[in-house]
């Protein structure tokens, strides 16, 4: 079976009654997800020591039972603007690419299985132009942006200011 999300293809040798176990989480009304398996722990709002230079959507360094993490705020990250992050935002604890960083986000919401074949490519006129979203998953009446981290962390903040210059 081979799914097309986006410009990314997947392969997979299960069949298509398969399911990806998904972390949802919410930022402001919208909902995003992961694979379950890119979560390490989630852990309350820690205050974060900034870097000098960093793109806009890392909010700082913390340091997690001695190493040093990297948190990205992904209300940034998707031009929603800054978190004001408070007791009740939580920091999603994830490795990506061979590395740890953490997602600040609103909350997490829950755990679901979903089939593969519900997820769904972003329709052109929603799809960003940076590939930050690998895929829509329709749950209930909520549709559920499933994330790619790795783009996230590595082209977030340079979306947010390729926005603020168009517009």
């Amino acid at each position: 079976m081979s799914l097309q999300l986006g410009e990314k293809h997947f392969t997979s040798a299960q069949p298509e009654s398969a399911a990806r176990r998904i972390v949802t989480f919410r930022v402001g009304d919208r909902t995003f997800g992961i694979d379950v398996g890119m979560v390490r722990e989630i852990k309350g709002w820690q205050a974060t020591t900034p870097l000098p230079h960093a793109a806009p959507h890392v909010r700082g360094v913390l340091n997690l039972r001695g190493v040093i993490l990297a948190v990205y705020d992904l209300r940034t990250a998707i031009g929603l603007g800054t978190t004001e992050a408070t007791a009740t935002h939580v920091i999603v604890v994830v490795d990506v690419e061979d590395k740890t960083a953490g997602l600040l986000v609103d909350s997490v919401s829950d755990i679901v299985d979903v089939p593969v074949s519900a997820v769904r490519p972003a329709p052109d006129l929603e799809r960003d132009e940076h590939g930050l979203i690998e895929g829509l998953v329709l749950l209930d009446t909520e549709i559920v942006a499933l994330l790619d981290l790795a783009a996230v962390i590595r082209d977030g903040g340079d979306n947010q200011d390729k926005q603020l210059r168009v517009a």
